[in-house]
């Protein structure tokens, strides 16, 4: 446990890790963290068992609720746990588990509130590391796209390893977002609106065959699922619609 005031909660979103959960767990630098969260969506392995035996904090879903509706329950079970970061780390080790301490790290130096993980660093590296080339594109295209419409410059906005603050959890309204993929978007439109600092760091690019992804189709769907909010960014940015999705809660302390 890190002698700081901080207390770091890693959350694991789980669904069927079994056979990679306990290399990623090795793979996090002892003392870059207080405790560990599994949620798992119903897996149909034997996750769960495999996270008891590893002494994890487990919550099981009774039925399968999809991506973003696990970290809703991983957000807001962390919070109750006294989070004051709290970091996404995928269980299917697709993303290298050392960067927990540097993520956190900015944060707690108070130069961001929430870190990204950068997979495209260059496009050689992403592509040999296994990225599928449409996965490339898309994430290029969306990239740019969002940087435009949001005012950001962020160097990529579709990974899933993440840390947030405390106060950008308490503050935006992360509940009201898609129970799916495109979950990891609505949040940062959110975090755009209410004027949270986000950076990024890079994180090497690891696609195998255990290691959780969306296919095509799936792709295709959170691709518009994109445009969309951005379209109702602009709507509520210019006050044209209001959507309560991009309220700001009242953090009480």
């Amino acid at each position: 446990m890190e002698n700081n005031k901080n207390k770091v909660v890693v959350v694991m979103p789980a669904y069927n890790a079994a056979q990679t959960l306990k290399q990623t767990l090795k793979a996090i630098p002892e003392g870059s963290y207080d405790e560990i969260l599994l949620v798992d969506d119903n897996s149909s392995d034997n996750t769960v068992e495999v996270a008891k035996q590893l002494g994890l904090k487990v919550i099981k879903h009774d039925k399968n609720m999809g991506y973003g509706a696990n970290q809703k329950t991983c957000y807001k079970t962390a919070l109750e746990m006294g989070a004051d970061i709290v970091v996404m780390v995928h269980p299917d080790y697709q993303y290298d588990p050392r960067l927990v301490p540097f993520l956190t790290g900015l944060i707690k130096a108070d130069i961001c509130d929430v870190m990204f993980a950068n997979r495209i660093r260059t496009r050689k590296e992403a592509l040999k590391g296994g990225m599928p080339f449409y996965k490339y594109f898309f994430n290029r295209c969306l990239t740019i796209l969002e940087n435009i419409v949001l005012g950001l410059n962020l160097g990529e906005y579709h990974t899933g390893y993440r840390a947030y603050s405390r106060k950008v959890l308490e503050t935006i309204n992360f509940e009201a977002n898609s129970d799916d993929f495109v979950f990891d978007q609505h949040i940062v439109v959110q975090m755009a609106i209410a004027g949270f600092r986000i950076g990024d760091i890079p994180v090497p690019t690891k696609y195998f065959e255990e290691a959780s992804s969306i296919n095509f189709k799936r792709s295709v769907q959170y691709g518009l699922g994109i445009l969309w909010i951005l379209v109702k960014y602009i709507l509520h940015k210019w006050n044209i619609v209001k959507f309560k999705q991009f309220e700001i809660k009242q953090v009480i302390r």
